[in-house]
């Protein structure tokens, strides 16, 4: 490479659960910036969970942050060019990584979701998530069966 790196930023906790993983999750739901009502849309969505939270003797946040643990992957697979085919090459993520793309994928998943509002989606994706079902869920237990079934090809990895 001929640059260096750039700097990660730093990223301020939120103001209701003080936390900077609510702040990254707000800021991958966020379109074209409006970033208040992407906090008004998680904070909707965390109310309503909240009798559910309540049930089960946990917090919002800990019912969050367990439905964000359960669609993370592991592993991935990348396509590499060995010699004119192609193969599907399973690698590790790194750590920063894993977090986006479960949160892109809750994210995603809640916004194809039927149902009126964004903040009704998100909390039953989350919920579904919690519950290790859903989309989101679905999603990354198919990442780990392609990875899975191309082991054969992971000396290819770069």
């Amino acid at each position: 490479m001929r640059k260096s790196k750039p700097k990660k930023r730093i990223i301020l906790p939120d103001p209701r659960f003080n936390d900077t993983l609510v702040t990254q999750f707000v800021n991958n739901m966020m379109l074209d910036g409006k970033k208040s009502i992407a906090y008004g849309i998680f904070y909707d969505a965390m109310d309503r969970i909240n009798e559910k939270a309540e049930k089960e003797g946990k917090s919002t946040l800990e019912m969050f942050k367990k439905a964000l643990e359960n669609v993370t992957p592991s592993v991935e697979v990348k396509s590499r060019r060995v010699g004119g085919a192609t193969f599907q090459v399973p690698t590790e993520i790194r750590p920063d990584r894993k977090m986006s793309v479960s949160m892109k994928n809750l994210i995603a998943f809640a916004r194809k979701r039927s149902g009126r509002s964004m903040a009704e989606k998100l909390s039953a994706e989350i919920v579904a998530a919690y519950n290790q079902e859903g989309g989101a869920f679905k999603r990354k237990e198919d990442m780990h069966k392609m990875a899975e079934a191309n082991r054969a090809f992971a000396h290819f990895r770069f």
